[in-house]
């Protein structure tokens, strides 16, 4: 199985751990995306893999084969790099086809690899420019062909869509897609961008301070985060998180409270959780101007136009909270009143700040 297995992995440069004792399967033929903010690990981690970084100390297995001592060139990889590392002297079908030449593959084979990987990236008509004649987006597909007419078992790559416009992501998310979906290999994609996650990902591995946070499906990151730090870095913009008090059924907010429902009050009364801090998407807020059955009073603070919807922030008893509206009408220092969707909270230990898990009614639930 061409799976990739890290078993208590450590990475230090001197005193400073990069990545901390990483246990992580990647299943064979996924899309595997290693998000997190920079400096958290996730191109250390992808470069493990890759064979051009040494390991600290633990096992890493590809292919079911402990690797730590195999060479980059015997584990079948191909990777894509951020600055894409395209050969400046050689033209497109060149800087293709080199690789695959050096390791004596057929000539016929060759061509049929290429002209495959040219069709796919519509990168035919560039075949002969130098990559200084090329444009951000157009180097960045001949990295990819690179990458894929290689055929390796692993496919890797480390942001490789961050030097190029919005527009050019968007087409380029497809295309990478679409090369998998066609060659299966298992794919490990870094990027700190969370769209990129969302809609690439079969899984999303999620890494803060060199250490592993979460590892999910994206429905389940985003609608079921492990921790408040997965739930404050996915979504835009974030969960609003807040410390609250849970008494008699209801969160008390300083001097307002709102009713628990009988689900989530059972439950927090059966885990016995105390210290608690209590999370909702802004999605997931109404604003009213006047008063609502179970909500917060605050005020408006400014607005924020998103397009589509706006992001009003609001300040409820010292805490600022985000909420989404489809209307313009809110002005700054106006009373409103937050009522959030308690069928969408999410609660939260303090101390540790992990998810004290939803009730059994809300466990399929999105």
């Amino acid at each position: 199985m061409k799976e990739i297995r890290f078993e208590n992995v450590y990475k230090s440069y001197g005193k400073t751990e990069v990545v901390k004792n990483l246990n992580l399967t990647i299943k064979e033929g996924e899309r595997l995306i290693l998000l997190g903010p920079s400096g958290c690990g996730k191109s250390t981690t992808l470069r493990m893999i890759a064979g051009l970084e040494d390991i600290t100390s633990g096992s890493l297995y590809m292919d079911n084969q402990k690797v730590n001592d195999l060479p980059s060139g015997k584990r079948n990889v191909a990777m894509v790099f951020q600055n894409y590392a395209l050969y400046p002297h050689m033209n497109v079908i060149n800087n293709i086809t080199y690789g695959l030449k050096v390791q004596k593959v057929p000539t016929d084979e060759i061509n049929r690899r290429t002209e495959a990987a040219l069709k796919m990236l519509q990168l035919e008509e560039y075949k002969d420019r130098l990559p200084k004649d090329l444009s951000g987006g157009q180097r960045q597909r001949v990295a990819l062909a690179r990458a894929v007419v290689k055929q390796g078992d692993y496919f890797l790559l480390d942001e490789p869509l961050s030097n190029l416009d919005a527009q050019l992501r968007v087409s380029a998310r497809k295309e990478l897609v679409k090369i998998h979906e066609t060659y299966k290999q298992t794919l490990v994609y870094v990027t700190h961008d969370q769209v990129e996650a969302m809609t690439v990902a079969d899984r999303i591995a999620l890494m803060y301070k060199g250490e592993l946070q979460m590892v999910d499906t994206p429905d389940n990151v985003y609608h079921r985060p492990a921790n408040i730090f997965t739930a404050k870095f996915i979504g835009s913009p974030p969960m609003n998180v807040i410390d609250i008090d849970v008494r008699q059924g209801k969160v008390i907010l300083a001097n307002q409270a709102i009713e628990l429902s009988a689900e989530w009050s059972d439950y927090i009364q059966q885990t016995g959780e105390k210290e608690l801090a209590f999370g909702i998407r802004p999605e997931h807020i109404h604003l009213s101007k006047t008063l609502v059955t179970n909500g917060l009073k605050g005020h408006v603070k400014y607005v924020e136009n998103h397009g589509d919807n706006y992001g009003v922030y609001i300040d409820v008893e010292g805490n600022e909270l985000i909420a989404m509206s489809e209307s313009k009408k809110w002005s700054p220092n106006e009373l409103v009143y937050v009522e959030p969707r308690m069928d969408k909270i999410h609660m939260f230990n303090k101390q540790t700040t992990n998810s004290i898990g939803y009730p059994k009614s809300l466990n399929n639930g999105e």
